[in-house]
């Protein structure tokens, strides 16, 4: 832990562009004045240091989510973790690569007309996801709680006003569909979020961070199509059978 004081902004968000969410929060700047160390930039902010090196090492000790057993989990149990953790990643991270995405054409659009594309449809997908979410959160993970609980009581299901949950279902999958596609669109328009030479680290960063939000759509998605989805009707199936 020690050695981060040692190293400068920008060299920790070399390292691991995550860690310029927690910077960019205190108003610490990674780009063009990264090279001041981490001691010096908490001492020029006023800021506790040992705080902000908590909050970076909870960053960098973030576990990868690729190992776990998703297959096992009761379908409440992971409508909600699909809510708390790839719902909030999206609300909380559009605010922000959105303002990065504004520096960057402000800055490189003249050079790289492209940039505005991908603000255009990245903004277009925050948006349709947004939506997409609620609708989810306010119709569909709630009757898969509720499926859940006449389960285990053993109770007749209720018919939903939704009629099946085949339904719902159909359309998210849709818009699923949309969104990975608008995706596959912007790694299209980047090159695979590659930075040109002129780019500088907030270049890298938003690219990083793009390539990140995609990769969590992707499990996202992957939960939802794959397992929650399957399991929920064949669960609709059963209790509509009692």
């Amino acid at each position: 832990m020690n050695s981060l004081y040692e190293k400068t902004i920008g060299e920790i968000v070399a390292e691991n562009y995550r860690t310029a969410s927690v910077f960019n929060n205190y108003n610490i700047d990674f780009c063009c004045k990264g090279n001041v160390p981490f001691s010096e930039a908490c001492s020029n902010k006023n800021i506790d240091s040992e705080k902000l090196l908590n909050e970076v090492m909870s960053v960098l000790n973030e576990n990868s989510d690729s190992s776990i057993d998703y297959q096992n989990w009761q379908i409440d149990l992971l409508a909600n973790h699909i809510e708390s953790k790839h719902h909030s990643y999206v609300v909380n991270k559009t605010p922000e690569l959105i303002t990065f995405l504004n520096k960057l054409c402000n800055v490189h659009g003249t050079n790289h007309p492209e940039l505005f594309q991908v603000h255009e449809l990245f903004s277009a997908s925050a948006g349709e996801l947004a939506k997409h979410m609620k609708k989810e959160e306010l119709i569909l993970f709630p009757y898969v709680r509720q499926m859940v609980i006449s389960k285990q009581k053993n109770e007749k299901l209720n018919t939903p006003h939704f009629g099946t949950v085949t339904n719902p279902i159909h359309m998210m999958k849709a818009e699923h569909s949309t969104e990975g596609d608008r995706f596959r669109l912007i790694e299209e328009i980047t090159n695979k979020y590659t930075v040109p030479s002129d780019g500088c680290t907030t270049y890298k960063v938003t690219y990083s961070m793009l390539k990140e939000f995609q990769d969590d759509l992707h499990l996202h998605i992957h939960l939802e199509n794959n397992i929650l989805f399957p399991k929920a009707i064949l669960m609709e199936t059963e209790l509509l059978s009692l």
